[in-house]
């Protein structure tokens, strides 16, 4: 018989905490509410309950402890997501909203970008957001500009692509392991993206180079979730072959130079390699403290 310890309204949270208790040794197992509002964690043996709570009071009174994101990685496991209700649930989607909170924010500051472009003003956001060349860079020091492109979409077809994406692939990453390790992998892999286009783009007036979209931060969290589904498989980060598929096709159309819209394939590319790396640091890093241990 299970034994509710606590419940938190954000299913991130809840597993950051479960996994922290089965690194000490306590086994347990994270399920939502009836309601669906919130997820409690259940102990598997009540003689535990007592070091849990007092671990669950530490978790509580410092939540961002390193600790407990190491523990994510070391002993993450599938997230079990709630069934999904037919039709337009607006609770629904104001919890999904509470549980992936940085998903959410990149998705809402990309969909305010491009309609204030719509209303006709791209003109100044491009000025403060598009890239421009590293040498320019290293004399404004204007460095926000290695992350900016990727709020920037020129069609309804590029932001919504992308968007589907993000929102999708990003929420696993941050409902196994939190949000700080989706804004690692979100700075990172937009950082290495924009630079490596950058050199593959010449500047065009105030030296801004004409690019920009969320696509190699896409390709960077498919590769994380990809890599890390066939590392560790028992994370529960899982990503069909066909969608694998697809979107190595999708890249090498774009070298292809065959498609009806500008790829910026060095974006693409250089997300891709950098969320598969990531993923790939990731896992050794567990493994060495699994070692360790």
């Amino acid at each position: 018989m299970s034994h509710p310890l606590i419940a938190f309204r954000q299913q991130g949270v809840a597993h950051l905490l479960a996994n922290y208790l089965k690194s000490e040794n306590i086994a347990c197992s994270v399920s939502p509410t009836d309601a669906g509002d919130e997820y409690v964690i259940l102990l598997n043996d009540e003689s535990q309950a007592l070091k849990a709570r007092e671990i669950t009071e530490q978790f509580l009174s410092d939540p961002n402890n390193p600790k407990y994101q190491q523990a994510a990685w070391q002993y993450g496991d599938k997230v079990n997501l709630l069934p999904q209700a037919s039709g337009f649930n607006i609770k629904a989607l104001f919890l999904n909203a509470l549980n992936t909170p940085l998903t959410t924010l990149i998705f809402t500051i990309c969909v305010l970008v491009y309609g204030f472009s719509l209303l006709g003003l791209f003109s100044p956001i491009a000025q403060h957001l598009l890239m421009q060349p590293l040498s320019v860079l290293a004399d404004n020091n204007q460095w926000w500009r290695l992350l900016g492109p990727a709020f920037i979409h020129f069609s309804v077809l590029h932001i919504v692509f992308n968007l589907l994406w993000w929102s999708t692939l990003g929420a696993k990453i941050e409902q196994a392991f939190g949000s700080s390790m989706l804004l690692l992998v979100f700075v990172v892999s937009a950082a290495t993206s924009n630079i490596a286009q950058a050199f593959f783009t010449e500047p065009v007036q105030a030296n801004l180079l004409l690019f920009g979209g969320l696509s190699g931060v896409v390709y960077a969290v498919m590769g994380f979730v990809w890599w890390l589904g066939w590392l560790k498989p028992q994370w529960g980060l899982q990503l069909p072959n066909a969608i694998v598929g697809f979107m190595l096709v999708w890249l090498v159309l774009g070298y292809a130079d065959i498609l009806w819209v500008n790829m910026a394939n060095a974006a693409h590319t250089a997300g891709l390699i950098t969320g598969c790396v990531m993923a790939a640091l990731i896992s050794l890093l567990a493994d060495k403290r699994n070692a360790s241990r």
